[in-house]
């Protein structure tokens, strides 16, 4: 109990403290802002060609201006911020934090007062800073699955445009409109790069960054290719969309063959909690030595670090790239 009132005041005191000089900030933060767009104006010479649109592209890592420009520090925020917009998720990477912070705190809590035991608090701290990051990698994964479903069709889409006699720039606006998400929203977003006068070479390279797929990257540079050396790009567009289309069904031939293996990986690692939680309901004395004992830390210990390079091993197996 006296460990859950210390990490309480902990977070009270940290919350308090951020609030406070956000508030301080946020005075200056519109008066800074203008100042340096003030700084920019007055020397036009010396912004790069790539300034604008970086002003464009820039994001918010969290809407309190102390915490953004203290997060935009670290390198591996701006790749969640990434992450949370391939995810099509609504929400800063500040906001992501203070979620895995509180739900870090929730279940240390929850598992503390479940067993009992003190060092359980920690595993449960550990599980709940992960479990929000998770739900961003399965979002942002099965959205990728997504696109990568419908982008064949688009490419026939855009095939069949070209062939009707229009521009290339008007088949991505086909595409738009009238293709399902997300691969919809992708191709408004080139469109509308383009429209607005980005180099259609450069809206293509902003498309691999955004969806990082090895099929886009393909279609891209097919496209990029055809515009510097010429040729025939419906002919190309086919022969991609019959390459994509091929390499799913060998994808979906390979997991019916590693089936066997994710299954065995899931019960590898769904077994151990299960008989944990099932022997702490049915019969706590006999578990209690397991987290009472400096013996059973030791083997707690030992069998979480198996189980995960066993999970990375069995998954490194199961993965074959196609």
């Amino acid at each position: 109990m006296t460990l859950l009132i210390v990490v309480g005041v902990f977070v009270v005191v940290a919350v308090a403290v951020f609030v406070l000089f956000s508030l301080m900030d946020q005075r200056r933060a519109r008066a800074r802002l203008l100042r340096e767009r003030l700084e920019t104006a007055d020397k036009p010479a010396e912004r790069r060609p790539d300034d604008d649109l970086a002003l464009v592209r820039d994001e918010m890592l969290s809407e309190i201006p102390a915490i953004d420009n203290l997060l935009r520090r670290s390198e591996r925020i701006s790749r969640l911020q990434t992450s949370l917009s391939q995810a099509d998720l609504n929400i800063r990477a500040g906001n992501v934090l203070l979620i895995c912070v509180v739900s870090a705190a929730a279940l240390g809590a929850f598992v503390f007062l479940w067993s009992g035991f003190p060092q359980a608090f920690w595993l449960g701290v550990i599980f709940g800073a992960i479990i929000p990051y998770s739900y961003v990698s399965y979002r942002r994964s099965k959205r990728f699955q997504e696109f990568e479903t419908l982008f064949p069709h688009a490419i026939d889409q855009v095939a069949r445009a070209v062939r009707a006699g229009h521009a290339f720039t008007t088949a991505l606006e086909l595409i738009a409109n009238d293709t399902s998400e997300p691969v919809a929203s992708e191709f408004r977003k080139l469109f509308e790069e383009q429209k607005f006068g980005l180099p259609v070479r450069d809206a293509l390279m902003n498309l691999t960054e955004r969806v990082p797929l090895v099929d886009v990257k393909f279609f891209v540079t097919a496209v990029m290719l055809q515009r510097e050396t010429g040729g025939n790009l419906a002919e190309i567009l086919d022969n991609l969309s019959y390459v994509i289309r091929e390499r799913f069904k060998i994808l979906r031939q390979v997991r019916v063959y590693t089936a066997q293996g994710r299954l065995t990986m899931m019960l590898l690692m769904a077994l151990p909690p299960i008989i944990v939680v099932t022997m702490r309901m049915l019969n706590p004395t006999f578990i209690e030595p397991l987290f009472a004992d400096p013996i059973g830390h030791v083997l707690v210990v030992a069998g979480i670090s198996l189980q995960t390079v066993g999970y990375f091993v069995i998954r490194r197996i199961i993965q074959i790239q196609v």
